[in-house]
């Protein structure tokens, strides 16, 4: 373990303003170990402030008190203020900003074709960037605590291209709006990078005790620790307290668990670990706040009172899927049924796609599944190689992996060999230096997925493909980018029109909107941030792109058969509120997943685990006790 104490790593030095990044996945306590850090400096005298960017804010919640889009002071904690980023606000705030001093530069037209420039999805990203470098050129505060950190897809946005000088000069546009809009933020982001790599910034990344959560912070580490920013600290939270496991079933989870961190602090054995248990109930109030930063920043050990639910209050909690809505939606009509399952990372929507797959062609429906999450689980669901060209998995029942590495490729080379076509004589080397350039861009590997993506729609001989991670409403809208633009995003239409292809994404967007056709099912589990992104994630589907939301997959719901305390009756409760609000929000079909021992792997597992979700009669038992 690293020999710096996680304190040393969160604590200012005295001198200029200090910042602390915590990033992960979203429910997996990012918000609350914020909330904690950030109320734990400012009793220790440090003047702080909270700031989030999370989509789905719950800062309010954690403190219980309205905090919204301007900095609020918090509460009965001296020193300690907040703030949640909207960023659909912050978005709106920073076209106006950058619209305001050309307005009396253009005209009409100019100006339009402007506004169109600055509706790219990727603007939504940089105009949270762009409040994190406002508050990082503030020098008000001793420490700044930002819940959810920029990642390395959105600081690559800050760096490139660096041809944007030479753009400027043309009246040129990138994928994130004019050039001109750029020059005057250019050494502002430039600082802000300089600090962020500096001694002034730390890093936290934190997850839960589980593979899936461990990688994502391994992949998420990489791409910071390629852009200069090191991982500072790692907190994984949530793991089953010893004293309430007292049957094989959670004795067994508790151990896998432990083994997760325990790789966890060899494979980051030069920097501290600390970890936090899970708790009957969400995390609110100073109170459960001091617990948790004491456990990390002081030693202490959690308070966890495991008899805090009284057994007379034991609630059940239904885990009947209407099977027969649930198949409405899976099933195809006439022609190719299209399924898309989405939702953020750690919800176990791999297995749940997995399942679904597995189910249909065991119906005898020809199935293909891809994914398109680059952490690519399929291969270990499946316990089968998956390839970047549908391989056989077993009868009825193929899966694919587009590898992004060659989709981008196959994008580069297919984009340069188009602006051959359309290029003549001198102009066509400038033109290829300049897209080569422009296509390293995040925003090329975001068109070169989508494109590969829509491949599938033409693949012919299947009854249903299911795709394992769905494109967001801000990679749609990419196929919608205004046809005029100059620059990096023009190569989208660029592509459309030389090889013909507008009619194409159309046609499947088209597709994806139509529910005889399509559905898109939303993986969650029954907790505040899962819930929150996946309804956001659907309400830009449907704001952005037309498109509804047919289902959702609620996963991880607790047995009733097993923890029998007080602890886990707390659990189910909880579980229960969250299954009535989020039938609630979205009104539709609900596949319900129970928490399994282990999760599904192989074919007689998924098959197992469809006809026990499906409440169907080959459901084999949920654990056998070894």
């Amino acid at each position: 373990m690293g020999s710096t104490a996680p304190r040393q790593l969160v604590e200012p030095s005295g001198g200029e303003t200090e910042f602390v990044f915590f990033s992960g996945k979203g429910g997996v306590g990012k918000s609350t170990v914020s909330c904690a850090t950030a109320q734990w400096l400012a009793e220790e005298g440090y003047d702080t402030l909270l700031v989030t960017t999370d989509p789905a804010p719950n800062l309010g919640d954690i403190f219980d008190q309205p905090i919204g889009h301007s900095v609020t002071a918090i509460d009965g904690v001296e020193n300690l203020s907040a703030m949640e980023i909207d960023p659909d606000q912050a978005a709106e705030e920073y076209r106006q900003e950058t619209l305001e001093p050309m307005e009396a530069l253009l005209d009409e037209e100019q100006l339009k074709t402007v506004e169109e420039q600055l509706d790219s999805p990727c603007v939504e990203e940089i105009a949270a960037f762009d409040k994190f470098v406002d508050f990082m050129d503030e020098p008000e505060h001793d420490v700044i605590v930002f819940d959810t950190a920029p990642t390395g897809h959105t600081i690559r946005l800050m760096e490139l291209p660096s041809g944007w000088n030479a753009e400027l000069e043309e009246g040129g546009a990138t994928c994130i709006g004019p050039a001109a809009s750029m020059e005057d933020q250019k050494a502002q982001y430039e600082n802000a990078m300089e600090t962020l790599e500096g001694d002034r910034s730390s890093f936290v990344f934190v997850g839960k005790p589980e593979e899936s959560s461990i990688e994502e912070i391994e992949r998420s580490a990489g791409e910071l620790g390629e852009l200069g920013i090191e991982t500072d600290l790692l907190v994984v939270n949530g793991h089953l307290p010893e004293a309430v496991c007292e049957d094989p079933f959670f004795e067994s989870k508790r151990a896998d668990e432990q083994e997760v961190i325990e790789y966890v602090r060899e494979e980051f054995d030069d920097r501290p670990v600390a970890t936090y248990p899970l708790r009957p109930g969400e995390i609110t109030g100073s109170e459960l706040l001091a617990d948790v930063a004491a456990a990390l920043y002081e030693g202490a050990e959690p308070e966890i009172d495991v008899e805090s639910s009284a057994k007379a209050d034991a609630s059940s909690l239904d885990t009947t899927t209407d099977t027969e809505a649930v198949m409405e939606q899976l099933r195809p009509q006439e022609d190719t049924r299209y399924l898309f399952f989405t939702g953020k990372g750690g919800v176990g929507k791999s297995t749940i796609a997995a399942t679904a797959a597995t189910a249909l062609a065991g119906d005898g429906q020809e199935t293909l599944i891809v994914t398109t999450d680059p952490a690519a689980h399929l291969k270990d669901v499946f316990g089968a190689e998956v390839g970047h060209e549908p391989t056989p998995i077993t009868d009825g029942l193929d899966a694919a992996r587009i590898d992004q590495e060659k989709a981008l490729e196959e994008y580069k080379a297919r984009t340069l060999s188009q602006v051959e076509q359309s290029y003549e004589g001198e102009d066509i080397e400038e033109a290829k230096a300049q897209v080569m350039e422009e296509l390293e861009s995040p925003c090329a590997e975001e068109m070169a997925a989508l494109e590969k993506f829509v491949d599938y729609f033409e693949v012919e001989g299947y009854d249903t493909v299911v795709f394992d991670t769905a494109p967001t409403g801000h990679t749609l809208r990419l196929l919608e980018l205004p046809s005029d633009w100059k620059g990096f995003m023009d190569l989208g239409s660029l592509t459309k029109e030389a090889s013909e292809s507008g009619e194409r994404y159309d046609r499947v967007i088209e597709t994806m909107r139509d529910p005889e056709q399509s559905s898109f099912v939303f993986v969650m589990y029954p907790e505040y941030t899962p819930m929150m992104e996946a309804w956001r994630a659907a309400e830009d589907l449907r704001d952005q792109v037309g498109i509804e939301t047919s289902m959702v997959a609620v996963n991880y719901l607790l047995p009733e058969e097993y923890g029998d305390n007080a602890f886990f009756e707390s659990r189910r409760r909880q579980q229960a509120e969250y299954l009535e609000r989020i039938e609630d929000r979205f009104e539709v079909p609900m596949l319900l997943a129970p928490l399994r021992q282990e999760e599904p792997t192989g074919l007689d597992d998924l098959r197992s685990f469809g006809a026990e979700m499906l409440d169907r009669p080959e459901a084999k038992p949920r654990m056998e006790i070894q």
